[in-house]
């Protein structure tokens, strides 16, 4: 071995190990991870519950006033008849969305007894002679003055949500939802006769989504298998028996996956529902220029707008709405899992099952994968009684999602820029200083990074 100049061994030095590949060379790594990170931020629930609530509803509006403009003429009324209307509820269900997501839980947890009452009252108006009004076959609704008309059965969903979760998270903080009896008690026998007062006008779909919420309530509050399992079969069964003594039910359940409208034309509506989706291809028809609407397709702007929406924006504006749904669902479940109220986590955890379930409901029965419901399609088909309650339920996630304590901390550090000044410190005689961007730079030190 050659020495050094002083005599010495040289030194053995190690391998150098190759340098990291730098960012650049990975190009989807870096992407995801800055993803992720946008994804883990504390206001992206609520950023995702407000944008996808409001880029449904503004398109839902584009469509009712699109799906709606034939029926309105044929009915001898102006073409944006169906749209005017829709557009004030959206307006007054705006209101309502603001000073929900503006009201503390407290106040929430206040109003469940109040709207169960009135909703229950209401429903069971709906049954007196001469105040309930019939239509398509359930009577179901009460007229309020001219053409405008209340659907009772909407507001019961936002009221077995309220009053559930408020029932629940009580019973938990008593430390009482280790036995089934407080599991069960008064929750389905309340919820039961809630259905029962909406099977009297023969409306299964709404029925369908109350059950929906009630199993939801269940499972967040950790109902054991056997109880689920015992709830389950019971509605199911009684489903089953509600189905089976209606031929209209047993015709609607008879037309999944139809092809054909079948004798008497019993699945025209199914069947025109296909056609409507399949005409459209990629991008659709175009906005406007859809066949269907014109009398082929029954209810184009309230059940089976989602058709409209695929003849005339194709796969493309179908796929953005069940992105949008998919987004405002994912929204919800973080807010119920990422709270410590258990208030929150029941309400938020009913708000998204009552939203996807409908969803999911109308939007299998127009692909022919499930029968017709009647239910609409939330934020999005035409209708003031079920928008209403619904954005009053955004609402409510809205200010769910602001309550988080991450979000709380974020929000509290975001200051406006312009026109609102910094208070003063009681007892310095600093005077008071514009809030903006510069005056923060400047006041740091020369040496402050």
């Amino acid at each position: 071995m050659p020495s050094s100049r002083t005599g010495r061994p040289p030194v053995q030095r190690a391998a150098r190990r190759p340098a990291p590949r730098p960012a650049g060379d990975r190009p989807l790594r870096g992407l995801y991870l800055r993803l992720r990170r946008v994804w883990d931020r504390p206001l992206t629930a609520y950023y995702l519950i407000f944008g996808s609530s409001l880029l449904i509803t503004v398109l839902g509006l584009v469509m009712v006033y699109s799906a709606s403009m034939i029926t309105a003429l044929q009915m001898s009324l102006s073409g944006s008849y169906f749209f005017r209307k829709q557009f004030l509820a959206a307006l007054i269900g705006t209101v309502l969305l603001l000073i929900a997501s503006r009201m503390p839980v407290k106040l929430h947890r206040a109003l469940a007894y109040p709207m169960l009452a009135g909703s229950v009252f209401l429903m069971v108006l709906v049954q007196v002679p001469g105040i309930g009004v019939a239509v398509n076959g359930n009577q179901n609704w009460i007229s309020v003055g001219g053409p405008f008309q209340l659907q009772p059965s909407e507001f019961g969903k936002l009221a077995l949500v309220l009053w559930g979760a408020d029932l629940i998270a009580r019973k938990q903080d008593k430390r009482l939802l280790t036995q089934w009896k407080h599991m069960l008690v008064p929750l389905v026998p309340v919820t039961f006769m809630l259905l029962g007062l909406i099977m009297l006008g023969g409306d299964m779909g709404t029925a369908i989504i109350l059950t929906a919420i009630l199993f939801g309530l269940l499972w967040l509050a950790g109902a054991p298998t056997r109880l689920f399992a015992g709830v389950l079969s019971i509605a199911a069964t009684l489903g089953v028996i509600l189905i089976k003594t209606s031929p209209n039910r047993m015709a609607r359940l008879g037309c999944i996956g139809a092809t054909e409208p079948g004798p008497n034309d019993t699945c025209w509506q199914a069947v025109h529902g296909i056609y409507a989706l399949a005409s459209g291809g990629l991008f659709g028809s175009g906005l406007g220029a859809s066949v269907e609407k014109w009398g082929q397709l029954p209810e184009a702007h309230t059940d089976f707008i989602f058709a409209i929406t695929g003849e005339e924006l194709g796969l493309a504006g179908t796929l953005s709405v069940l992105v949008l749904f998919a987004a405002l669902g994912y929204a919800g479940i973080r807010v119920a899992g990422r709270t410590e109220d258990p208030f929150v986590r029941y309400a938020a955890g009913g708000v998204t099952t009552w939203i996807t379930a409908q969803a999911v409901i109308n939007i299998g029965a127009v692909l022919g994968l499930l029968p017709i419901a009647g239910v609409p399609l939330p934020l999005f088909s035409y209708g003031g009684s079920a928008l209403l309650p619904t954005m009053f339920a955004i609402g409510l996630l809205i200010a769910f999602a602001r309550d988080e304590p991450a979000a709380r901390a974020a929000l509290a550090m975001r200051q406006p820029r312009f026109g609102k000044k910094r208070a003063a410190v009681r007892g310095s005689g600093e005077p008071r200083r514009w809030n903006t961007m510069r005056r923060r730079a400047s006041a740091r030190s020369s040496g402050e990074r």
